[in-house]
């Protein structure tokens, strides 16, 4: 499953109401296991406890062997949960006696909430223990994005009880956020781009850049990117980042490095859940319409070869940016002939929802892209925005909405 859209799927698990953490942890599991999309059959709940330093079983679901409510194993007899304070997530053997009786054997296992002290390191508030058809590296990916996805609905609740939006400096976001923007439109050498983005609220996460580098206006980076909180945090984020990526472009640096530091960077002046999905790509004044890019968990743009009527998907090179400080970030290429089209979008675009709750979807995107291609960048923007405006006109579910389109034109 897609990496945003698994995180915005378990999102979605805690649109109730719920008194407690632990009532909130039970449903989603709950949620994780029934949903035929996730491959978990069963799962356990294990909540830390700091007068005993143990964790105590909470809750179990699914397909596996019962065990006794509230059975504790002592941190010190059993080092994986130190390891999950710094690995997040991963897939061991089981060396408990108890739950070896039981039949388990092998099992995943990923660390949710927030860290808190044990002796000189730090283990997890929870800790979830999911039984799967495959368990092998495979699934770890998976597993870390149900890690932060959970952890950010743990501390969106938290936050929820004690923030307010702060009015007096909404005004000020928002030119501040503004002023981060460009001009929407652009020609570079064989290339008419433009973009737009529109916030849900007075501030947003999204954003968009083209950048040179210093002194060459024969490469362009256009970078567009998506952080995962709302309002004024994610505008936070936005303006941080970008300034990030600026100050790299200007130095020349490769894409590698590039995603990598700005990876880091996030990783250490933002909370694990506020993590950014982006996509940055390079183009050229090359006649073969060469173009590099790397995508950090970002939806996939949509490349359209218009003489040969096809579709090339740009997938995702890496993970999200933020959480996972070690990400490396492969960088792939494609080509443009003349008259190709590149649409760069977020989620707000892909997931708007009508009221019926229907997402707009990546095909309804693709046949607007076939049937416009002809058209300047600028149009194919408006006529792909005022539609999701119109598919989403009533609903209760918004986002930001970000896109930049890139056409090859001689």
């Amino acid at each position: 499953m897609n990496q945003r859209r698994l995180y915005r799927t378990i999102e979605s698990f805690a649109s109730e109401h719920f008194k407690t953490e632990k009532e909130l942890l039970k449903h989603v599991l709950n949620e994780i296991v029934k949903d035929e999309n996730i491959d978990v059959k069963g799962g356990r709940i294990w909540q830390y406890d700091s007068s005993t330093q143990s964790f105590r079983l909470v809750h179990q679901i699914g397909l596996i062997e019962r065990l006794d409510q509230g059975y504790r194993i002592l941190v010190a007899n059993y080092p994986i949960f130190v390891r999950l304070g710094d690995q997040r997530s991963l897939i061991a053997n089981e060396t408990d006696q108890y739950l070896m009786k039981k039949g388990i054997i092998r099992y995943s296992a990923t660390g949710v909430g927030e860290r808190v002290p044990y002796g000189d390191t730090h283990v997890y508030q929870y800790v979830l223990a999911m039984n799967s058809d495959k368990l092998d590296q495979d699934l770890l990916p998976m597993l870390n994005i149900i890690s932060v996805a959970v952890s950010s609905l743990l501390s969106r609740k938290r936050i929820e009880q004690k923030a307010r939006q702060l009015a007096k400096d909404i005004d000020k976001a928002r030119e501040i956020q503004q002023s981060i923007l460009p001009s929407p439109s652009l020609q570079f050498h064989h290339y008419d781009i433009h973009g737009v983005s529109i916030p849900d609220r007075i501030v947003g996460g999204d954003f968009f850049d083209y950048l040179y580098g210093d002194e060459d206006k024969d490469r362009l980076s256009i970078v567009v990117g998506d952080a995962a909180s709302k309002g004024l945090q994610a505008a936070s984020q936005a303006l941080y980042i970008v300034g990030g990526i600026r100050m790299a472009v200007s130095y020349n640096t490769k894409i590698t490095t590039l995603m990598s530091r700005t990876n880091k960077l996030l990783n250490r002046a933002f909370s694990e859940d506020q993590f950014v999905s982006m996509f940055y790509m390079e183009l050229f004044n090359d006649k073969k319409g060469l173009i590099l890019y790397a995508n950090a968990g970002h939806n996939s743009p949509i490349l359209y070869h218009a003489r040969e009527d096809r579709v090339e998907v740009l997938e995702p090179t890496g993970q999200l940016l933020g959480p996972f400080p070690d990400e490396t970030y492969n960088v792939e290429n494609a080509y443009l002939s003349v008259d190709d089209v590149i649409v760069i979008y977020t989620d707000g675009i892909s997931e708007a929802r009508n009221t019926n709750g229907d997402l707009y979807g990546e095909p309804r995107i693709l046949k607007l892209i076939q049937e416009y291609a002809h058209k300047a960048a600028r149009e194919i923007c408006s006529i792909i925005m005022d539609d999701v405006q119109k598919y989403s006109r009533g609903s209760e579910e918004t986002d930001d909405r970000t896109m930049v389109v890139i056409k090859r034109v001689n």
